[in-house]
């Protein structure tokens, strides 16, 4: 049987008599979207128990519930069940640490294996009828820390809290060579590249991406960095690296030499958010995996890990 997501306030002391659908919408921010899901597609509203209307009136202390609908998922989702690494979970949202070998969807190259097929497994599993939510994207080849929302609801407060800047992901890169200052902030505008599908590159006609980084330890050769995104654009991370001449290792669509690393050494390692109905501060980490451990190893590199708290 599937389990029906429902969400409950009390309205605060100090407000008004109001209408159900101004609380709903100006107090507890439910699009006009989410509110007609409710009314079509077999939600309900309830007031201190009793079934009720957007046109309810309500008042200081009395119980709002909203019963949100089943979500219907694309035919292209077909469950996978296969082990997720679920660093967090509750009725709202999952933190995963997604694989390397991981796309976070299916793609018509890579119709299977896909974290959302994963996902959808999981919640098939736990009689859970929810759609996939990713809140952030993590490229394949890149690996680490990945949020996903198990409803509309949660998915539209988490997306407005990404866009103030209230979730926020740190990612370790191994680079060649070594970046000129230890720390710095990197402003290009990223744009596709016109003679590709998938790659794209710094152009005066992209849109803004700022990257800022540090480094965390160096070789002759290689650099150990930690990098924050205060924009989200495609590929950001590889493609400023790589025009200011330090292409990650293992990234060879962007010059990345290939021998130690068959993809890029980008690993999402830590992550902070809001949550979307507590609004507790949440922050998770995890380590680095194997294969960049096993680089870093190779480069003389993996002390400086230790030192790092890694």
């Amino acid at each position: 049987m599937s389990k029906r997501i429902v969400l409950t306030w009390h309205v605060e002391e100090g407000t008004g008599p109001m209408l159900l659908r101004v609380f709903l919408r100006h107090y507890k921010h439910l699009s006009k979207r989410a509110l007609a899901a409710v009314k079509f597609s077999g939600g309900q509203l309830l007031v201190n128990g009793t079934v009720v209307t957007v046109r309810a009136v309500v008042q200081a202390g009395d119980l709002v519930e909203v019963h949100l609908p089943p979500e219907e998922r694309s035919e292209s989702l077909v469950p996978e069940h296969v082990a997720l690494d679920v660093v967090y979970e509750d009725e709202h949202l999952m933190v995963v640490n997604k694989s390397s070998e991981m796309l976070t969807i299916p793609s018509r190259k890579h119709p299977t294996g896909s974290l959302a097929q994963a996902v959808i497994g999981h919640y098939e599993k736990s009689g859970i009828h929810a759609t996939f939510h990713p809140v952030n994207r993590l490229d394949r080849g890149t690996s680490g820390l990945l949020t996903i929302a198990k409803h509309r609801y949660a998915h539209e407060r988490m997306q407005t809290s990404q866009k103030s800047g209230n979730l926020k992901r740190q990612y370790v890169a191994v680079i060649q060579g070594t970046l000129q200052r230890a720390t710095g902030r990197i402003e290009a505008p990223i744009g596709r590249n016109p003679s590709s599908i998938i790659e794209r590159q710094v152009r005066d006609d992209g849109k803004q991406a700022i990257t800022h980084y540090q480094t965390l330890a160096k070789s002759a050769s290689h650099a150990l960095v930690e990098l924050t995104l205060e924009t989200g654009r495609t590929h950001q991370i590889r493609v400023h690296l790589s025009w200011l001449g330090h292409p990650l290792l293992g990234d060879d669509l962007y010059g990345g030499d290939v021998s130690l690393l068959s993809r890029q050494a980008l690993h999402c390692h830590r992550l902070s958010l809001v949550h979307p109905i507590t609004k507790e501060e949440m922050r998770f980490q995890t380590p680095l995996p194997g294969d960049m451990q096993h680089c870093l190893g190779e480069l003389g590199l993996h002390d400086s890990l230790k030192e790092r708290g890694f």
